[in-house]
């Protein structure tokens, strides 16, 4: 098995003024009023949501620790880059 790469995207919902997710990791769905609560939600349950939804037990016990950590693609919206202190 080899690491799998997943993408998550930050989209804007003019009407409700949030941040909200598309992506191909199952089960998350994210809304958030800035991006960086969107990030730190991101940070927070993007992996696990993977172990738990996209692999199995089976896959888990026998797959080297390697090949289980997941890539993340994550770049923030054009305009929206984050200032460097």
């Amino acid at each position: 098995m080899s690491q799998k790469t997943y993408e998550i995207k930050a989209c804007w919902d003019d009407e409700a003024k949030v941040w909200y997710s598309e992506s191909d990791i199952i089960g998350l769905h994210i809304e958030a009023s800035s991006l960086e609560e969107f990030e730190e939600i991101m940070r927070d349950c993007a992996v696990e949501l993977i172990l738990t939804n996209h692999l199995t037990p089976e896959q888990l016990s026998s797959t080297p620790l390697r090949d289980l950590v997941p890539g993340i693609l994550w770049q923030r919206p054009p305009g929206k880059e984050l200032a460097c202190a």
